[in-house]
């Protein structure tokens, strides 16, 4: 699990992943169980997107890479630290 911060800021939380990983269904699972918007970006066939993933990991296609509005950037986190990171952003 890491954290990292952006350099730019979004209007809601952008998932960064694959259809794939299990970590990204369950991070989509997570963000909608707590009933946050977000958009979905699939890295396989957004260029854009893997690119970004690879600035913000260092090279590396990290995913769920997620990005939040304050500009905070979770990369592969657990549910409970994704939780906690929604009930910080919606209070």
């Amino acid at each position: 699990m890491q954290r990292f911060t952006t350099f730019m800021s979004n209007q809601q939380i952008t998932v960064y992943g694959t259809p794939w990983c299990g970590d990204c269904k369950r991070a989509l699972r997570v963000l909608d169980q707590h009933q946050a918007s977000y958009q979905y970006v699939n890295i396989e066939v957004d260029d854009g997107g893997r690119s970004y993933v690879e600035q913000v990991n260092r090279g590396s296609q990290s995913v769920p890479t997620i990005v939040f509005p304050d500009g905070s950037v979770l990369v592969e986190p657990s549910a409970s630290v994704l939780a906690q990171k929604l009930a910080g952003v919606s209070s």
